[in-house]
């Protein structure tokens, strides 16, 4: 039995500690004469995620969302949230860390930040906000490509 519990440790482990906001800010700078319009806001969408260690075994991902919404020159609104997230992750060698850090906690922190982002636009008085998906995959895929590309001599 000895000789299965060495085994059982090695095991690749994963475990959501705890989800969170933490930050949100709401602007609408151009209120009241904004409601007036009666065109449909530009949205635009900014993605940025950060993760580091929390202590070991422990790590924590950010994942932040600022939304603009602008009707010809004016801004709507803009919304930013950092949803965060704290993960337990054991006995993954580094690339595998480092793809569910930059891929696996922002799909799981994504939905929560979505839901905020809607609720925050609904309270500032817009209707709601449904963003798309979004493929963090691709990002680090991206992400890696471009840190690749400018490692390479000229």
């Amino acid at each position: 039995m000895s000789e299965q519990q060495p085994q059982q440790q090695a095991q690749p482990f994963f475990n959501i500690e705890k989800i969170y906001v933490k930050d949100l800010s709401v602007e609408v700078p151009n209120a009241p004469q904004i409601f007036l319009e009666r065109e449909q806001p530009q949205i635009d969408m900014q993605i940025n995620t950060q993760s580091g260690p929390v202590e070991q075994d422990i790590y924590q991902t950010e994942l932040t969302l600022t939304i603009t919404a602008k009707i010809k020159d004016k801004t709507a609104f803009l919304v930013e949230v950092r949803q965060a997230g704290i993960f337990r992750i054991q006995n993954l060698p580094k690339e595998a860390l480092e793809a569910a850090l930059a891929i696996g906690c922002p799909n799981i922190l994504f939905p929560y930040a979505r839901e905020v982002v809607s609720s925050a636009v609904l309270g500032a008085g817009f209707p709601p906000l449904l963003l798309q998906p979004v493929n963090f995959e691709l990002l680090y895929m991206q992400q890696q490509a471009a840190r690749q590309a400018g490692q390479q001599p000229n």
